[in-house]
């Protein structure tokens, strides 16, 4: 079972601006969550493109709705459905055409839900201005795409086929789950991401806007300074 879902943005803001800041967005006051990032390979191609992978580490909760569906072999020792996840982000520029696009995987809870998110964003200048990459010329679209596939249900059944003891604890939520077919589990799981999602991309909206709007009137010492007081909201003044 796959469930998409997609939406499209305009920044005001110059196609560098948007990439500087793509890279510079975490931490922000929309994304406490994001525990660290940290660059794992970065390289120019052939073609002059910057190719980069990073992972993020954060803080996740699972939604109360999706912790009534899991029985406890799946959930393991995660108490109020907290743990921290891997997010693994590749991202590929290419600065003379004037595009980017990225591509971010969670790396934990697979078996339960896979999510992946793309993006493509696309420089916009208008023709009056031609090849000017200032920072103020132009405005920057992104398309986002994400896609959600849970094989919880199909877990579920390879488990009972496979091992009594978790046949023994299908049984004791056979009550909850007798009404549910592996394609309703699935669909329900994908159902409860896709909103879950919708808010979250609304909020890393709002967080680029702040490191956008920093960068406009502090350039880049403005994006650190501001970086620097979020951590410090965050983390209590940690490193």
């Amino acid at each position: 079972m796959v469930k998409f879902f997609d939406s499209s943005f305009t920044y005001d803001y110059s196609f560098p601006a948007v990439t500087l800041a793509y890279f510079l967005r975490y931490p922000n006051p929309y994304s406490t969550h994001v525990l660290s990032t940290d660059v794992i390979e970065r390289s120019i191609d052939s073609n002059g493109r910057l190719k980069t992978l990073r992972i993020h580490r954060k803080s996740s909760r699972l939604p109360p709705a999706v912790l009534k569906l899991l029985p406890q072999s799946v959930l393991g020792n995660i108490s109020g459905g907290r743990s921290e996840s891997y997010i693994l982000e590749t991202s590929t520029i290419d600065v003379k055409e004037g595009w980017m696009r990225t591509e971010s995987k969670n790396l934990d809870w697979t078996g339960i839900l896979s999510v992946v998110e793309k993006q493509e964003y696309q420089r916009r200048v208008p023709d009056d201005e031609g090849d000017d990459f200032s920072v103020a010329a132009g405005t920057t679209g992104v398309v986002t795409t994400v896609m959600f596939r849970s094989r919880l249900g199909d877990r579920l059944r390879a488990r009972a086929n496979r091992k009594d003891g978790v046949k023994e604890e299908v049984e004791e939520k056979k009550g909850f789950l007798a009404s549910w077919s592996t394609n309703g589990i699935q669909r329900s799981i994908e159902a409860i991401a896709s909103r879950r999602t919708e808010n979250q991309l609304g909020k890393s909206k709002e967080g680029m806007k702040v490191v956008l709007e920093r960068l406009r009137s502090g350039g880049l010492v403005g994006v650190l300074e501001g970086m620097r007081r979020d951590r410090e909201m965050a983390f209590g003044g940690e490193s």
